[in-house]
This record gives C-alpha cells, structure tokens and sequence, in this order.
C-alpha cells in the first residue's frame, strides 16, 4: 500500500459485505464513508457480474468507482471475495490498479 501513491486503504470484503482485513493509510473522520461505500457497492458488483454472465462476455473482474473524493478500485478474488483499493484523487490509479491485479493473482 506505502508503494501506491495516494493510497488511503485496502479492504479484503466479502460479497456479504463483511470486510475480512483493513488497513487504513491514517485516521481521518471521513474513512468510515469509504467503508460504507465499498459495502454498498457490493450490490453493483453482483449486478454487473450478474449481466455479464447474461450478455456471453463472462464475469466481472474489476470494477473501479471514481468520485470527486476519491477512487475506489473494487476486483474479485475467488467468488465471494473482493480486494478493494482507496485512492485520493491525485493518487496513482495505474500502480494502485496494478498491485490490486497482483495481489488478486496470489489468492
């Protein structure tokens, strides 16, 4: 996370919404709302994954959601797990992209 610059958080989150690790970059009072959004986001994760099986072009593998606070980049490990990245705006979406790719390979 240290190697990604503007790196706020990694979240492992299961498809229930229960997050399984977390590590946050530093405390602020808004942090919570990311994690709440990330949950939230499970319903759009399973509806994209969902229309992909429908339309023949196979699961989702990544999804990202970018707002005017922050980038969240979202990819499934396994089935029921996904590793979630929290970027500042001004933060590498390439690299954070990248080490969510490799570590979504070790699972």
């Amino acid at each position: 996370m240290t190697s990604t610059v503007g790196s706020l958080a990694v979240l492992i989150m299961g498809t229930d919404g229960i997050d399984v690790a977390k590590v946050w970059q530093s405390v602020e009072p808004g942090q919570a709302n990311f994690e709440i959004a990330i949950a939230e986001s499970i319903s759009l994760l399973k509806n994209a994954n969902r229309t992909g099986g429908d339309l023949k072009i196979e699961k989702l593998r990544e999804m990202t959601i970018s707002t005017q606070n922050a980038i969240i980049i979202l990819r499934f490990v396994g089935q029921d797990y996904f590793l979630a990245m929290v970027l500042s705006p001004e933060g590498n979406f390439g690299r954070g992209r990248l080490r969510i790719a490799l570590c979504g390979t070790c699972s």
